[in-house]
C-alpha cells in the first residue's frame, strides 16, 4: 500500500490537545489543531506535524518499488507539490511506494568516519541514534528512488545534502570489497525553484546516486523554475497552475517505472565493476 508521510490534522472539537512541531524551525505549539502559522519562521499551518520527540523511524522490512523523497525544508511547499504529482503518478501506475518528507525526520550530519580510516565507514552506519538507518534499509529494499529538491543558493537543500552524505556507508561497501546493495537500481530527480541552478542541483544529486551504482532513467531529470523577475510569494500560485510542472514530474516518474520494470538490477547482478571515488 502507498505510504504518504503528509500527516493529516486531527479533527476539530475532539478536546484532545497535543504538541505540534513546526517541521521547519522546531517551534512547539500545544492545541487540538496546529496554529494558523508559525510565529517564529512564518511557515503556514501545513508545516506543523504532531511532535513525536524521542521516536525513531523504523522500517518493517516489506519490499516495495519506489522510495520517494521530498528533500525540501518546507514539506508542503512547491517541491512538496512536485512530490505530490510524482506520488499521484505512482498510484496511477499501480506500483508500491513510500513517500517521506525529510523535514519530518532527524538526520544527523555524517561523522566522516572514512576520513579516519576506510574500514571505519561501515554498513550498517555507526550512527544508529537517528532516522537514517531506516532510510538505509529502504534504499536497499526498494527498486528505485525519486528525489525532489528545491534550489537553495544554486544547490540542493541542506537536509537533502545531509541525507546523501549519510549514504557514504553504502557507497563504501564497494571500497571494502563487500557486496553492494544498490547497484542497478533506478533513479529519477525532480527540481523546483524560484530561479537559476536547476541543472547544477540535479547533477549534484545524481553524482551521489551514480557513486552507489544507480542508473538514471531516460529523461530522468525534470525541473521547473519561476524566475527571479517575480516575487517569490507568487511562486505557489504559479506552480499550481502550471501544466509544464505536471508534465515534468509525472513524465520523470513514468520513465523511472518504465526502466525499473526492465529488471536491470537483477540482470546486472555480478556483472558491474564498481568505479567510485
Amino acid at each position: 500500500m502507498p505510504e504518504s508521510q503528509l500527516t493529516p490534522d486531527l479533527p476539530a472539537g475532539t478536546g484532545q490537545k497535543i504538541p505540534w512541531r513546526c517541521a521547519v524551525c522546531g517551534f512547539i505549539f500545544t492545541g487540538e489543531k496546529p496554529p494558523k502559522g508559525c510565529p517564529v519562521c512564518h511557515s503556514p499551518s501545513s508545516e506543523f506535524i504532531p511532535d513525536t520527540a524521542g521516536e525513531h523511524l523504523t522500517y518493517d522490512g516489506e519490499p516495495f518499488d519506489v522510495l520517494l523523497i521530498n528533500g525540501s525544508t518546507h514539506r508542503a511547499g512547491n517541491t512538496g507539490y512536485m512530490a505530490d504529482l510524482a506520488e499521484e503518478e505512482l498510484r496511477g501506475l499501480g506500483v508500491t511506494y513510500r513517500r517521506y518528507n525529510l523535514s519530518e525526520f532527524r538526520i544527523d550530519p555524517c561523522w566522516c568516519c572514512y576520513a579516519v580510516r576506510a574500514q571505519s565507514c561501515t554498513y550498517p552506519c555507526r550512527n544508529a541514534k537517528d532516522d537514517m538507518p531506516a532510510f538505509h534499509r529502504m534504499l536497499a529494499a526498494s527498486k528505485a528512488v525519486i528525489v525532489a529538491s528545491p534550489i537553495n543558493w544554486n544547490g540542493m537543500s541542506v537536509r537533502l545534502k545531509s541525507f546523501l552524505d549519510r549514504t557514504t556507508c553504502m557507497e563504501n561497501l564497494y571500497h571494502l570489497n563487500k557486496p553492494g546493495l544498490t547497484g542497478g537500481k533506478v533513479a529519477g530527480i525532480l527540481i523546483n525553484g524560484h530561479e537559476d541552478g536547476a541543472i547544477k542541483t540535479a547533477m549534484d544529486i545524481w553524482l551521489n546516486f551514480q557513486q552507489m551504482g544507480y542508473i538514471l532513467a531516460p529523461f530522468g531529470i525534470g525541473f521547473r523554475t519561476h524566475g527571479s523577475e517575480y516575487n517569490s510569494s507568487t511562486d505557489r500560485e504559479f506552480f499550481r497552475n502550471d501544466r509544464l510542472i505536471v508534465r515534468q514530474a509525472k513524465g520523470v516518474t513514468g520513465n523511472v517505472i518504465a526502466l525499473m520494470k526492465e529488471g536491470l538490477e537483477e540482470r546486472l547482478k555480478g556483472r558491474l565493476v564498481p568505479v567510485t571515488e
